[in-house]
Formats: C-alpha cells, sequence, structure tokens
C-alpha cells in the first residue's frame, strides 16, 4: 500500500526520485523474498541426545542443524512453546543446538511441535517451518525437598564401619599379632626401640542396604514415596554405600556404582506408567 501511494505521487507530480525511491524499495522487498526463502530451505535438522532430569528442572534436547549449502544461514531461530533459540550456520558446516523444555512430571518427556524461523536479511519477511523431533526424555521424580535420612538396615544389613586390617583411614596403633601382614607394621616404632605394633585402619564392611517401598509410611501418596525413595537413592550412592531397591512387582538386587543408580531411577521414573 506504501508503494502505491508513493507510485501515485510519483506519477500524479511526475517526480524523478519518487520513482526512484519507489523502485528501489519494490526491488529490495522482491529480493529480501528470495533471500528469506533461500536462508531456510534445504537445511538439514536431525535429533541428538536428551540426558536424564530430574522433576521440575529443564531438559535439554539437542537438535543438530546441518547447512550444506555454499552460504551462510543467519538469524535461524527455533522456537518451543513461545521461547526462541537462535542460531548461525556457516556453509558446509553444522550446529548444535539445545532447546530447553520444562520437565514437570516423571516419566518420558517429549518436546512439542518446533517451529524453524528466519527474518533474514532486512527483517520484512518471515519464512518459516515445522518440525516434530522422534526424541525422548527420561524424568526422574523430583529427589524430596529435605535431606531424609536413610532406612536403618535391618539386622546386619546395610554397611557399617570396623576396625580392621583395611586400608581406608588411619585409627591408631596395636600390639603385634602374629597374624599381622608385614605391611601394617609400624617400622619406625620398632627402630626406636618401642616394640614391634601393627597399624590399625577404620575400613567398610561390605553389607547391603535395602530400599523398601513397604518401608515407607502409608499416608504418603504415590508421588511423595517415589520422591523419598529417590532421595534415598542418591544420598546411598553417594555414601558408596551397597543398596537394593524393592518396589511392589519389582525387585533390584543389592549393588553399587553408577550403573546401579541409574536402573534404580529408571525404574522410579517409569513405575506405575
Amino acid at each position: 500500500m506504501a508503494l502505491g501511494v508513493m507510485l501515485i505521487g510519483s506519477i500524479n507530480y511526475n517526480l524523478s526520485l519518487g520513482y526512484i525511491l519507489t523502485f528501489l524499495l519494490a526491488s529490495t522487498g522482491l529480493v529480501a523474498i528470495l533471500h528469506t526463502f533461500r536462508n531456510l530451505v534445504h537445511l538439514h535438522i536431525t535429533p541428538g541426545r536428551a540426558q536424564p532430569v530430574f522433576a521440575g528442572e529443564i531438559a535439554w534436547f539437542e537438535l543438530f542443524v546441518e547447512n550444506r549449502s555454499g552460504y551462510d544461514r543467519c538469524a535461524i531461530v527455533l522456537w518451543h512453546q513461545g521461547k526462541p533459540t537462535p542460531c548461525d550456520v556457516a556453509s558446509a558446516r553444522g550446529a548444535t543446538v539445545s532447546v530447553p523444555v520444562a520437565a514437570e512430571r516423571r516419566g518420558w518427556l517429549t518436546p512439542a511441535r518446533i517451529t524453524v524461523d528466519t527474518r533474514f536479511p532486512v527483517g520484512l519477511l518471515r519464512a518459516w517451518s515445522y518440525i516434530q523431533p522422534d526424541m525422548r526424555c527420561l524424568v526422574y521424580p523430583r529427589p524430596g525437598d529435605a535431606q531424609l535420612p536413610l532406612p536403618e538396615p535391618a539386622g546386619d544389613a546395610g554397611e557399617k564401619r570396623v576396625a580392621a586390617g583395611g586400608s581406608d583411614d588411619f585409627a591408631g596403633l596395636r600390639a603385634y599379632q602374629v597374624s599381622d601382614s608385614p605391611r601394617h607394621i609400624h617400622w619406625k616404632a620398632a627402630a626406636r626401640g618401642q616394640g614391634l605394633q601393627t597399624k590399625v585402619f577404620s575400613g567398610r564392611a561390605a553389607a547391603e542396604l535395602w530400599l523398601d517401598w513397604n518401608e515407607l509410611p502409608i499416608d504418603l501418596d504415590l508421588e511423595s514415596k517415589l520422591s523419598r525413595l529417590t532421595r534415598w537413592v542418591l544420598s546411598a550412592d553417594r555414601e558408596g554405600l551397597r543398596y537394593g531397591l524393592r518396589l511392589p512387582g519389582l525387585e533390584l538386587a543389592p549393588d553399587a556404582g553408577e550403573s546401579h543408580r541409574l536402573a534404580c531411577l529408571r525404574e522410579l521414573a517409569l513405575y506405575g506408567l
């Protein structure tokens, strides 16, 4: 409409500069159509990784944006639920873009439809497209807000500290016994004429701890129980304990390490879903 008014005014008053300005703006608009379209066409977007998170955190979905053309792609924006994630991709290169998604509930989280658009080069026009990446993220239950204590082991179960010939922490000296290892003898004391003494270390007894659903208070709802068990799993793993997990219809044998922690958190995330 603006160009039409300018053209009518230029014809009516025979304005040479008006013709120049009108046709210059019109040609700029036509060239912008081409460049805006070219900036988005033939982009290749493939899904990447999505690391597990806890409920209430932000899940980051990685997308690989590949530009196989011979010119740069500038001012590309990926929109998810009204939040923009901009990126630029050089010619014959690729870029990894992380799209944030709020993880509100435990279980599998899939991103909604993502809009890819651009207003390059002058912002007069907008080219867009939609993608629905085939990817998902595992959301663990939210750990309890308070540092809940681990349940006490039943009987001899659990992990306890003992004074033995271990090699964890130095605990003191005692009189030498024939069965003691020569490596634990305090040779400096023997050299000073103080007799043979043996170094005593405090070690950890290899015991087992069960994180049992049935030991939780019955007045807790499902999500509160899963939240408390999640906190216990994290605490037991941080302390280096061997622990097992019991859920209705499921039992994971006691173990330790990262793989066991991830297996327990996965079962808690997907329980009842």
